[in-house]
């Protein structure tokens, strides 16, 4: 077999490149604009709290933090994901805005802060979608007692606060 191998000829040597062609970049993530997100959330009038009642005027810490839990793979298509997902859970957030939002008597103690935030409906999805990033995410930046909260208000399928 050696003899076979050796009386082979050279393989071909590999074409040389020029370096006047610039090399394709690697596809990258379509950036996901915090300002389209809220927008979108803003969509759902139902959803969130009207703007004079908000606890928050600006909430892009918390939206900045539940984005920071969307992976690379769900970034094209994520507004649409979040759309969905108001359009589903109507009837379950309309019940939280009314016994949690402004103007609730369990709000007036202020522990139910987030909910009616536009900000709100991503942190909603995000601890539906992808409950341990986005509890991991939010430990690094924000005090839990938010989180803690709006999740016992909510109710997800998987309890993270202790």
């Amino acid at each position: 077999m050696l003899v076979t191998h050796l009386s082979q000829p050279a393989s071909p040597a590999p074409e040389a490149t020029t370096t006047d062609e610039p090399t394709p970049a690697p596809t990258s993530v379509p950036p996901l604009e915090a300002k389209d997100v809220l927008a979108a959330a803003e969509r759902f009038p139902w959803a969130v709290a009207a703007p004079g009642t908000r606890h928050w005027p600006d909430g892009s810490d918390f939206l900045d933090v539940a984005l920071s839990a969307v992976g690379d793979e769900e970034r094209a298509g994520y507004i649409e994901h979040l759309e969905a997902f108001v359009e589903e859970d109507r009837d379950r957030l309309e019940e939280l805005l009314r016994a949690y939002g402004p103007g609730s008597r369990l709000a007036s103690h202020g522990r139910y802060a987030l909910v009616g935030q536009p900000e709100t409906l991503v942190i909603l999805e995000r601890m539906e979608t992808a409950p341990f990033l986005l509890r991991g995410r939010w430990e690094e930046k924000l005090e839990t007692v938010f989180l803690d909260d709006l999740e016992f208000a909510w109710g997800p399928r998987h309890r993270l606060s202790r």
